[in-house]
């Protein structure tokens, strides 16, 4: 349509609403989805903040067909252009998405389509921002409309701010004044609103509607520990109608609750960012299909899938605010009807005299930002030469993500810049750069704890649930308060005691061994098994007194433990040699250690793994690259025959798994058939290095 014609069809519901049911399927639009509509088919400026579940996508997926040229959708969220994209197509709709859990040939493929016009929407994940390739090709695309899906993401004071999505705003700069631009979020507290509309220039309009859920039924339950909750979930989740979401605070949470509800008969399965794409994708679809009762999951999942028949959401770790929270349940009851929302709190206090939930959000807002050594130890590696991002990471000894906020941050304050260099990136000292301010840093990280202690408060509150959040959010629609929760229409929650289930969890915790990965292209090392995970137990403490303090061999129970996670991963397994990993600096425990499973089991225990070069302990890195140097070449097999032979291999400790896949190298170069291995202990953060 021309521009004309656009602005002709905005005065024109009755017209727009015939070519809805054409191309959508449906009959009318909701009052504000059309406002929103109008102003873009007049080509403004738009931040709509709407609740989960009202149509925000309408409202760009309408005008989109009608413009011509593409319109560019960014979104965070994977699984939503997923489902969007196969819903448009499946309309006659041409669309596609470029994201990281595609093909490098579906991406290209993606992009081809966009440069050549056979596009009309095309969704990309934020961080492409950052790909040469995409920075070069999207000058020469004929864009329509720009979308920022998830907008409070652009936002320092966002609850979800991701640094390289500020890019976005970049683009946007470029078009010409009239090209429409949408913003949406269902999470924007005035203060986020604020920064959004700055950022997107002058005569951006918002539409704030209303947050209120009213199908929602709200409930905190305080517990005593750990187990507290993980009864109480088996014991009623089943009870709960349909299928829900079980978020947790990390992926090891996310593994221990779903294998103990698998324990327990529950049809459940875990979820996190750490499994492959395909794996996420199965269960995508199984959570759309009912396959299961619930997904326990990080937050990974949930924003993303367009599924309106979510019954229940449980909180087993309180997020680290309102809007966290908000965002997150808001994927439950899409369809209006009744929907149970479940907030677990261990009220008991630490040490510190803060409670013992706090722990971990409160690590995530301190780590969110790095400290400010960090950054002058990466400026004063950059005043000395320009460097790749791998060599600062060596040279820094950081991790990727520490890196990463440290380079937007230094960027936006003109202390480095980024260079092109032929196919890599490198980033150099500005001359005559400013010093750092850390003014901001502080200011954001005392927001983040004021909206942290928001969220306890959302704990111990005496008024409606949902009127707190509506309030929070800065919603003028609150004050006729109807959704239920357990301050005033709904029954108080509490721990359960049942002795079967105490009985049935003591069980499970001494038969449940984390997996570690460590399968690699050219090496015949496979995944291996630990006894436990080293910061969830008395065993990294364990460990920890025999390596550090002087405490002597291994203990007989971790004897048995790790024996019962070998035979129960690999008790069928042919082993021909038992061999272990030669340590940097704990003396003969592993050896020893080795030497107890071998007489146990009775095969045959060998010497062959032999250190030939000094290593420095693994925990004094930070990231896989220093990690893999540490041990590259450490090692070689002596004059032992390992032909065809499958081995053994224990150490104590598993976090990046570089040691054990180095060794595995070696002793596959030497004709071993397979290489299986067995560590006492996985390290709580070993998957996310």
């Amino acid at each position: 349509m021309t521009k004309q014609e656009l602005f002709n069809l905005s005065n024109n519901r009755f017209e727009a609403e015939k070519i809805l049911k054409q191309s959508f399927g449906f009959d009318n639009f909701y009052d504000e989805q059309w406002r929103a509509i109008q102003r873009l088919l007049r080509g403004e400026r738009i931040l709509l903040i709407e609740r989960t579940g009202f149509g925000k996508s309408l409202c760009y997926q309408f005008p989109a067909i009608l413009f011509d040229g593409l319109t560019i959708i960014f979104s965070p969220l994977v699984a939503l252009m997923r489902d969007q994209v196969k819903s448009l197509n499946q309309k006659g709709i041409n669309a596609r998405c470029i994201n990281y859990e595609q093909s490098k040939e579906e991406n290209e493929e993606a992009l081809k389509l966009a440069l050549t016009g056979k596009l009309k929407i095309l969704y990309i994940a934020p961080e492409r921002q950052e790909n040469t390739e995409w920075l070069e090709s999207v000058r020469e695309m004929k864009l329509s409309m720009v979308v920022i899906d998830e907008a409070h993401t652009i936002s320092v004071w966002g609850h979800d701010f991701r640094p390289a999505f500020k890019r976005i705003i970049n683009l946007v700069k470029l078009l010409p004044i009239d090209t429409p631009v949408l913003a949406t979020t269902a999470t924007a507290t005035l203060r986020t609103q604020k920064d959004i509309e700055t950022q997107m220039g002058v005569g951006v309009k918002t539409i704030r509607g209303n947050l209120l859920r009213e199908n929602f039924k709200l409930y905190v339950i305080e517990t005593n520990s750990e187990d507290e909750k993980l009864i109480w979930i088996a014991k009623y989740v089943n009870k709960l109608s349909g299928t829900g979401l079980i978020y947790t605070g990390t992926r090891v949470d996310a593994e221990v609750y779903s294998r103990w509800l698998e324990f327990v008969g529950v049809n459940a399965i875990g979820y996190h960012a750490g499994l492959d794409s395909d794996s996420r994708k199965e269960i995508e679809k199984g959570l759309m299909d009912n396959k299961y009762k619930c997904i326990v999951s990080t937050n990974a999942l949930g924003m993303g899938i367009d599924k309106s028949d979510i019954r229940f959401i449980i909180h087993t770790q309180i997020p680290q605010s309102p809007i966290h929270y908000y965002q997150e349940i808001g994927s439950a009851g899409r369809d209006g009807l009744t929907s149970h929302l479940i907030l677990f709190f261990n009220s008991q206090l630490d040490s510190n005299n803060d409670y013992i939930d706090s722990e971990l959000p409160k690590a995530f807002i301190e780590t969110a930002k790095p400290n400010i050594e960090t950054y002058q130890k990466v400026i004063d590696i950059l005043k000395e030469e320009m460097l790749r991002e791998s060599d600062i990471l060596r040279k820094a000894n950081i991790k990727q993500q520490i890196f990463r906020v440290i380079k937007a941050d230094l960027i936006e304050q003109g202390i480095i810049k980024e260079m092109q260099l032929g196919r890599s990136k490198y980033y150099m000292y500005q001359p005559n750069a400013p010093e750092l301010d850390t003014t901001k840093f502080e200011e954001l990280k005392q927001f983040k704890l004021d909206e942290f202690n928001s969220m306890i408060d959302y704990v111990f509150t005496k008024q409606a649930r949902m009127k707190f959040l509506c309030n929070y959010l800065g919603d003028e629609f609150s004050d006729n308060i109807k959704s239920g929760c357990d301050n005033t229409s709904e029954k108080k929650l509490t721990p359960i005691e049942d002795y079967q289930l105490r009985e049935k969890l003591k069980e499970f915790h001494e038969t449940y061994f984390p997996t570690i990965k460590c399968v690699q292209r050219y090496n015949n090392i496979i995944d291996g098994v630990a006894a436990s995970y080293y910061g969830v137990s008395n065993v990294g403490a364990t460990i920890h007194r025999c390596k550090y303090e002087n405490g002597g061999d291994f203990p007989d129970f971790l004897v048995k433990q790790t024996l019962k996670a070998y035979r129960k991963k690999f008790g069928n397994k042919h082993i021909d040699f038992v061999m272990f990993v030669p340590p940097s600096i704990s003396g003969t425990l592993v050896e020893n250690f080795a030497k107890k499973i071998a007489q146990i089991l009775d095969i045959p225990f060998s010497y062959a793994v032999e250190k030939i070069k000094e290593t420095e302990p693994q925990k004094r890195f930070r990231n896989s690259y220093l990690k893999r140097d540490n041990v590259k070449d450490s090692f070689t097999i002596n004059n032992t025959d390992v032909t065809d032979k499958t081995i053994l291999l224990i150490d104590d400790i598993y976090d990046s798994g570089a040691t054990l896949k180095e060794i595995g190298k070696i002793l596959t170069k030497a004709g071993a058939l397979e290489i299986v291995p067995l560590v006492i202990a996985k390290t709580v953060g070993s998957d996310n290095d």
